[in-house]
């Protein structure tokens, strides 16, 4: 079949899924302004850039110098590994040269080798403001965002999304970290690491005992960089026994894997999985079979490693993900995380029965991360595509091949009961009946994933369900694939594009910035004036992030459970 453009973009659609109130008043009647671009400015509200003596710190590696903004002291592109490129390719992440002069961290390094965003719709191009910024295997960096270089605070530690094929450290807007250090006394991290064919070929017939781990490098860059946290982030006014880990779509799956990875779970101690996580990864097996089908492929020599250390990238992964086509069942991917099945093969963590021993969160909580409390939730339209406008008759049409006739007409009787307001088009988003993002399924996966950490008897989960209904573009757009990252990172005015930057969306973002602050610094989201509490199984209490912010029992329950039966 001729592949379109929407056909192009459904498919990095579809990689997604392998996204205090205490002086609020006076935060808000401030003036406040939007940066041109995600690589130059960062502050929202009024300040100059300087570039001081006093924004140098040290690393074990060396110095670096990075700039102030607004009373920010920022650092990007800091080295916490050497080049992946040639002959380290699939190999462990390699620590960086040290340097001895001061190391320039003042712009985003390079983001890993990807094919870049298939535009097909200038609303949505709008609403999300991306930025594919530039792509180099130099891409083991992590950007840092301080109030002040003394001090012990929490450390927020952010990865992207885009499964484990795509997207950066600083593809959004929102991804900005200096509103969290600017008013929520954090230190905010965000971090790029190796992805797709580049971070999770299994090369260890090829080159032999050397890549072991080749497999799942894109999860050990992580955990080398956690690593660069817990020994450097004093240095930065943050607390290396304090750190938060979390994540949106693909990044929520790199939360609930480093849950279960050994080498990780010390290095962090709290865990939010936003959007994404409890993956049905596929095994070791299953990953060396695509190895050997790649080598086919390319016409190369089974072990010919030094072949594949030499070819260009996009040579690489068009290989690769033509062998995953022939392996690979026919039909479309799974229905969003957490969907049953045999696993398909592609760019993900697999389990090695080394360092990732299980499915975390599709078969279980893992018992090494079970005393971290966790953060579980999702948003309303997850399905969110601004190219799609189905009619009524169109989008029940699209339901019934995926659901049947009966279950087809239950859920679209649920969501215009439960929401009369919304237009066709918007509820569509909540459960599309296409290949993809689903928020109902979604939903699903959050109360499994809430339910099998409960279960544990260990720390606490939390619950939330994202639900701010976007001014933008007459209100159609709902709460989007990654809308809440505009508000749990304050960057309201940032992401005006998305948000409009109205005074509502401004309170709602302190809310939500200050639950996400206080959850890393005490492993409990409450703040005051907002009284959340942990989830259970019976009720699946929830807090909902809206104008109005409040506790509910199992939202889309009826919906939901029509998808599960």
């Amino acid at each position: 079949m001729a592949k379109s453009k929407d056909s192009v973009v459904l498919t990095r659609r579809e990689a997604l899924l392998l996204s205090t109130t205490a002086g609020l008043g006076a935060a808000l009647s401030k003036p406040a302004f939007a940066s041109d671009s995600v690589k130059t400015g960062v502050h929202q509200e009024p300040g100059n850039v300087s570039t001081p003596r006093t924004a140098v710190a040290r690393t074990q590696y060396g110095k670096v110098r990075g700039f102030v903004d607004g009373g920010v002291l920022t650092f990007k592109g800091v080295p916490y590994g050497a080049t992946t490129a040639g002959e380290n390719r699939w190999l462990p992440a390699k620590p960086p040269a040290p340097w001895t002069d001061e190391f320039p961290a003042l712009t985003y390094g390079g983001n890993c080798p990807q094919t870049l965003h298939p535009w097909t719709s200038t609303e949505q191009t709008f609403l999300f403001d991306w930025d594919d910024g530039w792509q180099s295997e130099d891409m083991l960096k992590l950007n840092i965002w301080t109030p002040s270089l003394t001090g012990k605070r929490p450390v927020m530690f952010y990865m992207h999304g885009g499964g484990f094929s795509f997207g950066s450290s600083y593809e959004l807007p929102s991804h900005e970290g200096a509103q969290m250090a600017r008013h929520h006394d954090v230190v905010q991290v965000s971090v790029n690491h190796r992805l797709n064919i580049l971070g999770f070929l299994d090369a260890s017939e090829i080159g032999g005992s050397a890549y072991e781990d080749s497999a799942n490098v894109g999860m050990t860059d992580l955990v080398a960089a956690l690593k660069w946290v817990h020994d450097n982030i004093e240095n930065f006014g943050g607390d290396p026994d304090r750190v938060m880990i979390y994540g949106q779509s693909g990044g929520g799956s790199k939360v609930t894997t480093l849950m279960g990875m050994p080498s990780a779970v010390s290095l962090f101690h709290r865990a939010s999985a936003q959007s994404g996580g409890g993956g049905n990864i596929p095994s070791r097996d299953q990953q060396k079979e695509l190895a050997r089908q790649t080598m086919k492929e390319l016409g190369l020599a089974p072990n010919d490693i030094g072949a594949l250390q030499k070819m260009e990238w996009a040579k690489l992964f068009a290989a690769g993900n033509a062998a995953a086509a022939k392996i690979n069942p026919a039909g479309p991917p799974m229905m969003g995380p957490g969907a049953p099945g045999t696993p398909r093969v592609g760019w993900s963590p697999s389990v090695d029965g080394k360092l990732i021993t299980m499915r975390s969160f599709f078969d279980a909580a893992p018992e090494v991360s079970k005393n971290v409390p966790m953060l579980v939730g999702s948003v309303s339209e997850e399905g969110n595509q601004m190219s799609s406008r189905p009619t009524e008759e169109e989008w029940h049409a699209d339901l019934t091949k995926t659901y049947g006739e009966q279950k087809a007409t239950a859920i679209v009787a649920a969501l215009k009961k439960a929401y009369p307001q919304k237009k066709i088009q918007t509820l569509s988003y909540m459960c599309s009946g296409k290949p993809g993002l689903n928020g109902l399924g979604m939903r699903n996966n959050v109360a499994k994933m809430a339910r099998l950490k409960y279960e544990q008897k260990g720390a606490p989960v939390y619950a939330w369900y994202f639900t701010w209904q976007s001014p933008m573009l007459d209100g159609v757009a709902g709460a989007w694939h990654t809308a809440e990252l505009q508000f749990c990172f304050d960057n309201t005015k940032r992401c005006e594009q998305g948000t409009g930057n109205t005074p509502e969306a401004q309170a709602l973002a302190k809310k939500m910035a200050s639950s996400w602050a206080a959850f890393a610094a005490t492993g409990t989201p409450g703040i005051p004036g907002l009284k959340w509490a942990p989830t259970d199984p019976e009720k699946n209490g929830t807090m909902i992030f809206d104008n109005e912010c409040r506790m509910v029992d199992d939202p889309e329950g009826e919906a939901r459970k029509i998808i599960l039966t």
